[in-house]
């Protein structure tokens, strides 16, 4: 019961925080001085066809009612006109894209495999890169290793993105041809070409983010390792290495999965700079065309969408820390 009670409550909170962030999206766009119905009117546009347009969007409600039909197309559905023309968006409608003719969640599904191929792969590179080398670090404090280590991590992260991306691309793609350094091969057309095109975009994204992890674990791994429970394993004669990964590294991976499943969740909305280096149409390409040609239907789709992943993530790494200290989950619950 204690258990149900925490996941519900958690439930709650989830739902609860993507009511507010639509809200405030729908509050946000709204307000933005370009209209997209005089958008979509075309030239010349009279104040009638204007009307017509704002009608036909559904543009003629307030913010507040648009809001409640864009939350009632999440799990109903959406129709667009009236009794001349129609445009259905079936549910989970997330908005349409009257720019580019489509739902904005079929518009989502087709960009997300890119995005998520592109986040997911990096970010096992750098939980384990980054993880293993603070550890080192840690364990090899002030020897010339642990120096080699923290100026490698600072360099990662003072690096700009777009710039590793660029001396990437020039180095392993143009001057050594080994790796290509554009486009996106579908998993299921065939895994290795998809692999392949992908891993360089992975590898400049974990380098900049292991540099983080790499901090991170080793400041935990050194205030771990002088702690008094780790002393007392040593003491009752547990071999280091027992010491290093069954008592401490279990502790310190506690914050460092709470960043882990922060920095996915926002990566998984669109790798921005990485995709548009690498001519990839993830989520991110998505983003910053709807910008460009201010689509707020897309611009809202996306936000909700990101912020609805940022949230689970969130949820996730509740579940993650009582399997990483069960005193977590009794604290947690207990409240």
């Amino acid at each position: 019961m204690r258990v149900a009670r925490f996941l519900g409550t958690r439930l709650a909170s989830v739902v609860f925080v993507l009511l507010v962030v639509s809200l405030l999206t729908y509050a946000v766009f709204v307000v933005l001085p370009a209209d997209p119905a005089q958008l979509a009117c075309g030239k010349p546009c009279t104040p009638e066809r204007l009307e017509t347009a704002r009608a036909f969007m559904q543009l003629d409600k307030s913010w507040v009612e648009q809001w409640w039909d864009f939350l009632h197309g999440v799990f109903a559905g959406r129709t667009f006109g009236g009794s001349g023309a129609t445009i259905t968006c079936p549910a989970p409608c997330l908005g349409y894209s009257f720019r580019l003719n489509t739902p904005v969640t079929e518009l989502i599904l087709n960009r997300f495999p890119v995005t998520a191929s592109i986040a997911i792969g990096a970010a096992v590179l750098w939980l384990l890169a980054g993880v293993a080398g603070g550890v080192v670090a840690a364990v090899r404090r002030g020897t010339a290793l642990d120096r080699s280590l923290m100026v490698g991590a600072i360099t990662g992260v003072s690096a700009p993105s777009y710039l590793v991306g660029l001396l990437g691309i020039l180095l392993f793609g143009f001057t050594l041809d080994m790796v290509p350094v554009s486009g996106y091969v579908p998993l299921r057309e065939s895994p290795v070409d998809w692999a392949w095109h992908l891993v360089l975009p992975w590898v400049v994204l974990a380098l900049l983010n292991a540099a983080i992890y790499t901090r991170l674990t080793r400041a935990q791994m050194l205030d771990a390792l002088g702690s008094e429970y780790v002393r007392t394993a040593r003491a009752k004669g547990i071999t280091e290495g027992r010491v290093v990964t069954r008592h401490a590294l279990r502790n310190v991976m506690i914050p460092v999965v709470t960043i882990f499943a922060l920095d996915l969740g926002a990566l998984l909305g669109g790798a921005v700079i990485t995709e548009k280096v690498f001519s990839m149409a993830g989520l991110g390409a998505l983003l910053i065309d709807a910008v460009g040609n201010t689509d707020v239907p897309v611009l809202v789709g996306v936000t909700v969408f990101t912020a609805a992943i940022v949230v689970v993530a969130n949820l996730l790494v509740d579940v993650v820390y009582t399997l990483l200290d069960p005193r977590v989950r009794q604290g947690r619950v207990a409240r």
